[in-house]
Order: structure tokens, then C-alpha cells, then sequence
């Protein structure tokens, strides 16, 4: 990018209430305090986590709560970079299960659980929730679930899932899940690598108003993962009645699974108290162009994150009652139930997000109380596109809160959001990833929300955009990279020895540094960060290195264009034009005079060296399952190499498309 790019006039949003105390305001305090700083605001707080992360860590442990019941002996080796995997709080001991079950308020509502198929919402509250993971973690002991073993979920997001994760947690285990949409290659690409012990899983699911029997699916992943002593079945759509597992090796129906944990009494609550970089959960890279890498994150490290940017970014108390349209095979679903360690109330929802109406979440909204709603950008697109106006039809009066992730937060989507959803709302674009299982940068109720950009990068995250020789750039597009140590990046990955694989992921590109894939620019001005989409996907004609958002936020704000997809293509000469795919809104029809438009605007917007060569359209666009769209994948077949792993797409047939274009045949 040139020196001259002009970064855009800002347009403020929201604004913090100057008389409301936020923990983010008593944090802050009670550091000036110990640390005899003057911190005037987040900004001064900002810089000073990153520079002195450990004192920032030290403090926040203080601040948090945290049960332990350990003291460190040391916060972090400050001798280790970021490249070295430093252990945090080495000496302490703590579980993550004992954080998130310890309020005593019994009669409070831990969690809400409603479905697409059910006009009921299960209410458990925390005394029930504590109950039954005793009686979950008393089973698994009985069969031999012992520290380090894994544990897993072929599951959609219900109260099983939830119960289950924090039983394994509870003994020591380690936790990964998957969600019922994953096709059987999909799910044994994952979970074949990590030999887990036991299996959970539901008979069937329904989805967009139909039912998706998942038993035949169930058989042929327990078929491939030879190390399993038992497999846990959940009547989840019908009654065991009417369920047959007898084709189902070491197969039992959870009630009776349960009932071995059942003693002469209710079993009790025990927490194995583990060193804070113990293995609490597996998470996977979306596995679109490889085999997925298996990262491994630690219980005292996703603890803590979630904490910092629940409590702190988020400001939530246990009053809150937050919704994350997720999967349980999304790392959004771990933030979200991490939420119990502030006592708030964790809300999760099992369907389609338009079914039966596309009203669902809001009314949901209304009817539980919900304060704090997350969602994908995709969503919110969506709504946008079908002229929903959720602040005509629903009250909405207990939200303060909506967050977005899964793909950059369109310019258009904030208007869209302060005009016909809520004007007071806080809406947080968060960025982060499954690597780090939370957020770089993201909300923020200490500092305004400014159009089009995420609010502010997140404290002790010391972020930075890159250029190719390695030199920080501000105001520019950028690799976004981390330079230095968190506690929530993974302690390994699964299956590497050597750490060659963990390495080469995020360290190859600037040694010692991490780089996280994505392309971002940070504004100087006010701080806000714009992120440009996966560096993977960084375009590069003619020496003009751009990220494939940048042409998204333009196009997508045409009428006729529901959704694009801009890629590279290569000549023998390794020469780069750029082919941008448009798949247009109902009621519109593809033409030149469309391309015409999208060409000046992209003109206007960017520059004459922006502009695709080409502009075609699709009639279909590739996404994972967690909703992210796939670049890489299309780049491959256009390229006329095949897509092995497409059982991480949600739409795989799509990539079908992109074959044999005849407009691509002769570069």
C-alpha cells in the first residue's frame, strides 16, 4: 500500500456513559494504585498491559477471582518470547470447571436452552447445573476417565453439551466437540487424531424445520475411532423407544450411562486441582486446504482470557444474560459458556437462526430478558438484505449489547444495526480465532464505537499491522501479528513432537513473532482496527498487496449483489490477476452495466489498481460450517487442483462451480 492511503474520516457511533463506573474505570484504579501509574485512560492502560504483561497478568489474577488453590510461584518467564510458548503462573493450581460452577446463589438461572423444535425453554439453574455435572463426572470416573484422557461431543448446542464439557473438566480430561452438521470424513478428521475414550452424540437434530436422523453418521465415526470404551447416546428428538443402538458397539443411552455414577447417595462435586497450562480443550483449524491442526489450549489460559474480556470488555455481572448464536464445534461456544464465571446466565440456542421466523433471536431477546446478544456479520447482512426492522417489531429493552464475529463487520452493517435495531446498543466487532480460542481486538465499553471499525485492541494483546519487511504500519494495510506472549495461545498442538507444525503456523513468517494469518489496519486516529480478511487470501496484482474485505465492503453494498467472493488467479509465469465472483440478490439479473458500477466504485473507493480483472457471477459461494467464507479453496480449483477436505464446508458442492470457467482458461 502507498504512504498516502487515506484512512476515513471516522464517524462515532456510540459513546460510553461518562457517569457509569465499568469494571474496565475500577481496573484501571486498582492499578494506578498498585503500580503507582497515573493511567488517565484505556489508551495509557493499553500500552502499559503490553509493555509490562506480566505486571498486567499479575493484576487481573487479583482482579478476577480466580479460584485456585495453588499460589504461583511465577507469573511468566520474561527471558521467553512469544515463539517460545512461555508457561504461565507456573506453581499455581486451579480447575476451570470449580471457576465456572462456584456461585452459591442456587436458585439462579445458570442456563437457558431453547430450540428451533420447542416452544419451551429449559431453564437449569446453577445449583441444578452443579448436580448433574457431579453425576457426569462420577460416570466417567466409574468407566476410567482419568487425567489427560479425551473426551468429545458429536453435539448440537444444548444443556448434554455443556454438562458434559464441565464433567470433563472437572476430572482433568480434555474436551473437544463437534457439531452434528460435521459429515463423517469432517468429524474423523478431526477426533481420529486425538484418540479419544469416550464419545457423546444425539439420536437426531432438527434444522430449518426439518429432522436429520444422525444415527447412521453416529455408526460410521464410531467405526473409525477404534480407541473408544464407550459411546454415550442422548435421545435428543425422539424417545429411546424408538431408538436402536444395538448396531453400536459399547453404546448406552446417557440415563443408564448416568445412573453407574449413582452411588447409595448423590454423588459429590470434585474438582482435580491441575496446573494452570493443563490440557483443558482440543480445538481445530477449519481444516479447508489440510488436515486440520489439532490445538491444544490450556484450562488457566482460556480461563483467564475469557475472564479478562468478559468482565473487562465486556462488563458483565452476573445480572447479564447473554446468547451467542453458535455451534458447539464453533471456539465462540467455549467463550460463551466461559461466561458462567461471572455468574451471569448463558443462553443456548439449537436451530436455524430464521426458523420460524427470522424474528427468532430477537423475540428471544424479549422473552428470556437477554442483554447481551452475539451473532455472525453474516447474520446481520442478512437480515439487512430481507429489510427487517427487529427495533419496529420487538421491544429489545433489556440489550445493551450486540457482538459480531466470523467475518469483518461491514460499514454498512453498523448503520444498518443503529438505525433499525437499537441506537443505544454497544456493537462490538470482535476479532480473534480458534488459535487463540478469543479475541486480539474487539468491544470495548470504556471508548467510543466508530462506523466500520472494531473498537480497540483488547489489553495485554500487543497487536500490530506488518509490512513484508517485518516494520510496523499504521494507517496501512498489514499482517496482523502478536509480538508478545499471551497465555491463551496454544501450549502445543496435538501430534507434534517437535513443535515443527506449531512453528511453522504462526512463527515461519517473521521468526519469533506471531503471525496470525489475518491482514488488518489500524487507525492511528482513534485506535479502531479494520480487519482486511485472511492474509492467505491477500490479493497482489501488480505490486499492490490488498486483503479480499477491502473489495467486499464495497460491492456488498450494492443492492444486487448478496454476497462476492474475490480471489487470485496464476498464470505459468506466476503472474497475479485478480477474479472477483458476484452472486446476486433475488429479483436481480447479473450485467455489464452492474460491472461497470462495481468497477468505478471500486475505483473511486480504493484505486484504478484495485479493480478485478475480471467480474463474473456464481451462483454459489463456499463457506466452512462456523459460517466463515472460503477463499483458499476456490483459489485451488481454479487452479485446477482438487479440495480433498470438503467435509469443513457447509455448502461443498459449491466449490463445484468454479471448475472449468471458460473466461479462466486462457491467462
Amino acid at each position: 500500500m502507498s504512504k498516502e492511503e487515506p484512512i476515513m474520516e471516522s464517524q462515532v457511533m456510540w459513546e460510553p456513559d461518562s457517569k457509569r463506573n465499568t469494571q474496565m474505570d475500577g481496573f484501571r484504579e486498582a492499578v494506578s494504585t498498585a503500580c503507582g501509574r497515573s493511567l488517565a485512560n484505556y489508551n495509557e492502560l493499553y500500552q502499559w498491559s503490553v509493555e509490562s504483561y506480566a505486571d498486567f497478568w499479575t493484576e487481573f489474577w487479583k482482579f478476577s477471582g480466580i479460584v485456585f488453590s495453588c499460589f504461583y510461584d511465577e507469573v511468566v518467564d520474561l527471558s521467553k518470547g512469544v515463539a517460545d510458548v512461555p508457561e504461565w503462573f507456573k506453581g499455581s493450581r486451579l480447575n476451570y470447571a470449580e471457576n465456572l460452577l462456584k456461585h452459591k446463589e442456587n436458585d439462579k438461572i445458570a442456563i437457558y436452552a431453547a430450540r428451533e423444535d420447542k416452544e419451551e425453554i429449559v431453564k437449569v439453574t446453577f445449583e441444578e447445573l452443579r448436580q448433574r455435572v457431579a453425576l457426569y463426572a462420577a460416570a466417567m470416573r466409574k468407566m476410567g476417565v482419568k487425567i489427560g484422557d479425551r473426551v468429545v461431543g458429536y453435539l448440537p448446542n444444548s444443556v448434554h453439551g455443556v454438562e458434559a464439557m464441565l464433567a470433563t473438566a472437572s476430572v482433568g480430561a480434555i474436551w473437544s466437540s463437534t457439531s452434528p452438521d460435521f459429515g463423517v470424513n469432517g468429524v474423523l478428521d478431526r477426533f481420529s487424531q486425538i484418540q479419544p475414550k469416550l464419545i457423546f452424540s444425539v439420536e437426531a437434530v432438527v434444522y430449518n424445520g426439518k429432522e436429520h436422523n444422525h444415527m447412521e453418521k453416529l455408526q460410521r465415526v464410531v467405526k473409525g475411532l477404534p480407541d473408544l470404551k464407550k459411546v454415550v447416546v442422548i435421545p435428543y428428538v425422539g424417545s429411546r423407544e424408538t431408538i436402536d443402538i444395538s448396531k453400536i458397539p459399547n453404546s448406552v443411552f446417557l440415563e443408564d450411562f448416568l445412573m453407574t455414577g449413582k452411588g447409595d447417595q448423590a454423588p459429590q462435586l470434585e474438582f482435580e486441582q491441575l496446573p494452570f497450562s493443563h490440557p483443558l480443550f482440543i480445538m481445530f483449524s477449519s481444516g479447508t486446504t489440510g488436515a486440520p491442526k489439532c490445538m491444544v489450549h490450556s484450562a488457566g489460559g482460556t480461563l483467564i482470557q475469557h475472564l479478562k474480556e468478559h468482565i473487562l470488555h465486556g462488563n458483565m455481572v452476573s445480572s447479564d444474560i447473554i446468547l451467542y448464536y453458535t455451534t458447539i464445534g464453533w471456539m465462540m461456544w467455549n467463550w460463551l459458556v466461559s461466561s458462567l464465571a461471572t455468574g451471569a446466565s448463558v443462553v443456548l440456542y439449537d436451530g436455524s437462526p430464521l426458523v420460524p421466523s427470522a424474528n427468532v433471536l430477537w423475540d428471544l431477546v424479549d422473552r428470556i430478558g437477554i442483554t447481551i446478544l452475539g451473532t455472525g456479520a453474516k447474520w446481520l447482512a442478512v437480515l439487512e438484505e430481507r429489510n427487517l426492522k427487529p427495533a419496529e417489531t420487538n421491544n429489545l429493552q433489556t440489550l445493551h449489547t450486540i457482538l459480531s464475529t466470523g467475518s469483518p463487520l461491514k460499514a454498512q452493517s453498523y448503520e444498518y444495526v443503529y438505525k433499525h435495531i437499537k441506537n443505544s446498543v454497544l456493537l462490538g466487532s470482535i476479532s480473534g480465532g480458534t488459535d487463540i480460542i478469543s479475541c486480539f481486538m474487539g468491544q470495548n465499553v470504556a471508548i467510543p464505537v466508530y462506523k466500520g471499525e472494531i473498537q480497540a485492541r483488547n489489553l495485554g494483546m500487543a497487536v500490530e499491522a506488518w509490512n513484508e519487511e517485518g516494520k510496523p504500519v499504521w494507517g496501512e494495510s498489514g499482517e496482523l501479528v502478536c509480538t508478545k506472549p499471551m497465555p491463551c495461545q496454544p501450549t502445543h498442538f496435538w501430534n507434534d513432537e517437535n513443535g515443527s507444525k506449531y512453528r511453522k503456523a504462526y512463527f515461519s513468517k517473521y521468526p519469533g513473532v506471531w503471525a496470525h494469518g489475518d491482514y488488518c489496519k489500524i487507525n492511528p486516529k482513534t485506535g479502531g482496527i479494520l480487519m482486511l480478511g485472511r492474509s492467505d487470501g491477500t490479493l497482489n496484482p501488480n505490486g499492490v498487496r490488498f486483503g479480499s474485505s477491502e473489495i467486499y465492503n464495497i460491492v456488498e453494498a450494492f443492492e444486487e449483489v448478496v454476497d462476492s467472493l474475490c480471489v487470485p488467479q496464476y498464470n505459468k509465469d506466476g503472474e497475479e490477476r485478480v477474479i472477483l465472483f458476484l452472486k446476486m440478490a433475488l429479483d436481480h439479473t447479473f450485467s455489464q452495466d452492474l460491472v461497470k458500477r462495481i468497477r468505478d466504485a471500486i475505483r473511486v473507493g480504493l484505486s484504478a489498481r484495485h479493480i478485478p480483472s475480471l467480474i463474473l457471477e456464481t451462483k454459489g459461494i463456499p463457506y466452512t460450517i462456523n459460517g466463515k467464507k472460503v477463499e483458499v479453496a476456490v483459489k485451488q480449483v481454479i487452479a485446477g487442483k482438487s479440495v480433498e477436505q470438503r467435509g469443513a464446508f457447509s455448502n461443498p458442492e459449491s466449490l463445484d462451480l468454479y471448475q472449468n470457467i471458460p473466461e479462466l482458461q486462457n491467462f
